[in-house]
């Protein structure tokens, strides 16, 4: 696994395209406070930007960098969970502006997942993960499923988890509004 970290860490720096195993499916990642890494993907998945894309952050502390607050509600369905559970939160920070739509949200994981945690860890940033497929098709949860199309668009595919048959799904997607409503979007 430190082979396939290390390798993907260039290619973060780089400001390239990764393809690579989450928590749920097969993503698409880059450095999400690299603009020009952003617009790649954007290009990838034939996709407008306009439409907003998830990043991944290794831990608590992190996710704290990049929004200006963190609900308690949004703790306490963190802690009560144990499936991928991405919460929208208002106010991003620190990411490439072309990553953040209008209204200012942006969509944040903790993936509970060793390898995605300790790639983040060791890059020191958060990274995007959108699936790994062309804007409106199915995501991929087994590395057979992702077109060739991706395999071929993409700087740097990992070889870690390419032989998994667990079957995964995309994250349930939260929106927690200021008064602690919850809206459960995906």
């Amino acid at each position: 696994m430190q082979n396939e970290i290390n390798k993907s860490l260039e290619v973060l720096r780089r400001g390239e395209v990764l393809l690579y195993p989450t928590d749920t499916v097969w993503g698409l990642g880059c450095d999400a406070t690299n603009p020009e890494s952003i617009r790649k993907i954007y290009h990838i998945k034939q996709r407008p930007d306009s439409k907003s894309m998830i990043i991944l952050v290794s831990n608590f502390l992190m996710l704290q960098q990049y929004v200006t607050e963190v609900p308690f509600k949004a703790v306490e369905l963190m802690e009560e969970t144990t499936a991928p559970l991405t919460v929208i939160y208002p106010n991003a920070r620190n990411l490439a502006p072309n990553l953040i739509p209008e209204d200012g949200s942006i969509g944040i994981r903790i993936p509970n997942d060793e390898f995605c945690r300790e790639l983040i860890s060791a890059f020191g940033k958060p990274i995007v993960s959108t699936s790994a497929n062309v804007s409106g098709k199915g995501a991929s949860s087994l590395w057979p499923e992702v077109s060739d199309y991706i395999k071929e668009s993409v700087d740097y595919a990992t070889t870690w988890r390419r032989d998994d048959t667990r079957i995964a799904v995309p994250s349930t997607i939260v929106k927690i509004f200021p008064d602690g409503t919850i809206q459960k979007l995906r």
